[in-house]
């Protein structure tokens, strides 16, 4: 849910740069219940964790604006 999040973050504003404290919400379910994810703690996480981040998971960060420097 989280690669949800950040395209969603993407898509409205056009960079993926978040600031370390936001928290992004995001409609899921059939009830469109909003849930809160703390996106950039995210986003800065992946960053530090390429070593471990398969293939896959870089190209959609990448797609979607993602700095890995």
């Amino acid at each position: 849910m989280n690669y949800k999040a950040a395209k969603q973050y993407f898509e409205r504003e056009g960079r993926l740069q978040v600031p370390r404290k936001h928290v992004e919400r995001l409609a899921v379910g059939e009830g469109k219940e909003e849930q809160e994810y703390k996106l950039g703690a995210w986003v800065g996480n992946q960053r530090n964790r390429t070593a471990i981040l398969v293939q896959e998971q870089m190209e959609q960060l990448s797609a979607i604006g993602m700095r890995w420097s």
